[in-house]
Order: C-alpha cells, then sequence, then structure tokens
C-alpha cells in the first residue's frame, strides 16, 4: 500500500507541473469576464485541480458516516454517467474490483439502467461539474465583487467553464483519492464551524475524539 500511495502522489505531482491551472483559469476569466481576480482564480483553481468531475456536496449537519455515504453514492453515480454505465471501467478508474461496484451500487440503489438509458453525454456533465464549482466559489466573494459585476459573472459561468474545459486535461480521481479529499474538506469544514475544537467538532459530526484526532493528523492540520 506505501508503494501505491507513493504512485497516487507522484502522480498528482506530474500532473502539476505539466498543467498550471491557475494561468488557465486568469486568461479564461479575462477573455469571458473582462476582470481578473487573483485570490478568486486561485480559489477556483485549487478546487478544479482536484476534479472537475468529481465536486463534493459538504454538508457537516448530516453528520461524518451519513456525509461519507452520500459522498459514496455521489462518486459512483457520476463516474456511471460518465462512462456509460460501464461498470468495468468504473472499477478500474476506481481501482476497487467490480463485485464491490455491483455491492455499492446495490446498497445505494444506484439505477443503473436508467443510467445507460439517459445516455448523457460526458461534455454536458463536465461543464455542469465546473459551473457547480464556479458558482461556489463566486457565492463566497459575494460582499467583495461590486453586485453589478458579481451578477455579470454568474450570467457568464456556463462560458467560462466551457472555456476552462477546452484548456484542461482529462484526470479522474480513484475511490481512495476521491475519499481522502471529501475526508479533508469535510474535517476543515467541521473544524472551522466549531471554531477549531476537536471536542466539539467531534461531538457534532458524530465521531469519537481519538478517531477525530487521528484523522486530524493523518491530514496534517
Amino acid at each position: 500500500m506505501p508503494k501505491l500511495e507513493k504512485v497516487v502522489e507522484k502522480g498528482k505531482k506530474k500532473l502539476d507541473e505539466k498543467v498550471q491551472v491557475k494561468p488557465i483559469i486568469d486568461d479564461a476569466m479575462h477573455r469571458v469576464m473582462g476582470i481578473t481576480i487573483d485570490e478568486l482564480s486561485r480559489d477556483i483553481s485549487e478546487k478544479i485541480k482536484r476534479s472537475p468531475l468529481i465536486d463534493f456536496d459538504i454538508d457537516t449537519k448530516v453528520g461524518f458516516k451519513r456525509a461519507k455515504k452520500n459522498f459514496l453514492k455521489g462518486y459512483l453515480q457520476k463516474l456511471l454517467q460518465i462512462n456509460y454505465g460501464n461498470i468495468s471501467e468504473v472499477a478500474k478508474i476506481a481501482d476497487v474490483d467490480r463485485r464491490s461496484i455491483h455491492r455499492i451500487v446495490k446498497e445505494e440503489d444506484i439505477d443503473v439502467d436508467k443510467i445507460r438509458r439517459d445516455m448523457t453525454r460526458v461534455y454536458e456533465i463536465k461543464q455542469s461539474a465546473v459551473n457547480a464549482i464556479v458558482e461556489d466559489v463566486l457565492d463566497n466573494y459575494k460582499a467583495v465583487i461590486h453586485p453589478i459585476k458579481l451578477d455579470e459573472m454568474y450570467k457568464n459561468v456556463s462560458e467560462f467553464s466551457k472555456d476552462i474545459m477546452e484548456s484542461l486535461p482529462e484526470r479522474q480521481l480513484s475511490l481512495k483519492e476521491a475519499e481522502e479529499q471529501f475526508e479533508e474538506e469535510f474535517i476543515k469544514r467541521a473544524l472551522k464551524e466549531n471554531a477549531g475544537s476537536i471536542t466539539k467538532t467531534a461531538r457534532s459530526i458524530g465521531l469519537r475524539y481519538e478517531t477525530l484526532h487521528r484523522k486530524i493528523k493523518k491530514i496534517g492540520l
């Protein structure tokens, strides 16, 4: 397992070295929106660097275990959609065996047949994911950007996302990578909501103090 983790980490570094995401975001923002805001661009690029296809819905109110189950279902649904319901391909990307995918699909009641019937275009799924990332980041700048300019930026989100997608390479996360990123984002947000108190955070998200402390140490917070 340590060898696998090193390979994954090496792959991440190679991607970051090969593709500088922020300049792509800067260029797209300037072309489409006529403005470049360094901090905004940096926040968008950090989220998109993970993977525009797998964006996590972080809801600390439902507790850690339920949120993780929701994440797992969303992750598999998205992979099944962009791979047209092909379970073998999804298992390869997720880096787990097919039986595990079948088991999770059954447990989470994911309608693979419907996904295959719908055959949603991959491009539309990607653009929808990037749109959601950009809008989520823009929501955090409502108090900073002038309302008229912000409204204009919201109206241009789809065109902005399209511009980004045409410049970025595709990268899909394995289940292990996605889980690690989900846990890190979830725990960071929960800690922030509880003023950094591990005791309060553990209580609010339904984890034992020792378990949360171990996860925080693993993340490196």
